[in-house]
């Protein structure tokens, strides 16, 4: 397992903070940003440290807007996240670092699809229900699901769909690690690292606000789209010829 070298605590955290300011932006996007960079730099701290962050950055979130929150739609998604959170369990259990690796790489990618056509999805249980249940396996085992959610809420209020991501994210990557504990999946190095992150993580979700005010949305929108190709793609490369 890597050591907390200052420049891979850097990368790492440059990257969680940046990730966690795209977050505050629209409402989902800390993982999407920083996994590419984890499997870069250390596989071995997939899932767990990102799930760590993935828990921490929404529960900011929830703490000022929890009233904002949409019960029905976020019982909906809640209950196929946690419905099939114990195959993404499985998946890491069966899976080399590798696997895992091509895992976000291909997610990452359908992330970039998903947000450039934004399929019109209404935010009924049924489909709430589906998108969780997606969650909860690619949520689990490489981290990465929070558009699949994203996209069924994406005509909601949004203020709306910011907290009731935040709701969502907060409970399911609970859930999440503690399958991966129970499973014994769940490494100390894993745990460690999420906790080095987490005050990059802070600085982001503080930052969030001002920048985002003077950043025009579609600006940023374009911008994640290209560095989840870029970044998407390199990731496979690297999984296939590893």
């Amino acid at each position: 397992m890597p050591d907390p070298t200052l420049g891979l605590v850097l990368l790492l955290g440059g990257a969680v903070l940046v990730g966690a300011v795209v977050q505050g932006s629209v409402g989902f996007g800390i993982v999407v940003v920083a996994a590419p960079f984890v499997i870069w730099a250390a596989p071995e701290l997939m899932p767990g440290s990102m799930l760590i962050c993935g828990f921490v950055m929404p529960l900011l979130h929830l703490v000022s807007r929890w009233r904002e929150v949409d019960g029905s739609s976020l019982r909906s998604a809640l209950a196929g996240r946690l419905l099939l959170t114990p195959v993404g369990v499985w998946v890491v259990a069966v899976s080399s670092p590798r696997l895992i690796a091509l895992l976000v790489g291909v997610l990452v990618l359908v992330v970039a699809l998903v947000s450039a056509y934004a399929p019109a999805f209404e935010a009924r249980p049924r489909n709430l229900f589906v998108a969780g249940m997606l969650t909860g396996v690619s949520g689990t085992s490489a981290a990465v699901g929070g558009p699949f959610v994203a996209m069924t809420l994406q005509h909601e209020d949004p203020a709306t769909i910011r907290a009731t991501l935040a709701a969502f994210f907060t409970v399911g990557s609970m859930a999440s690690l503690l399958g991966l504990v129970v499973a014994g999946e769940l490494t100390g190095s894993q745990v460690r690292w999420g906790a080095i992150l987490v005050p990059f993580l802070v600085v982001g979700f503080v930052l969030a606000g001002p920048v985002t005010r003077r950043l025009e949305g579609n600006r940023m929108r374009v911008a994640m789209l290209v560095f989840c190709l870029v970044s998407g793609a390199s990731i496979i490369l690297r999984a296939a010829l590893g």
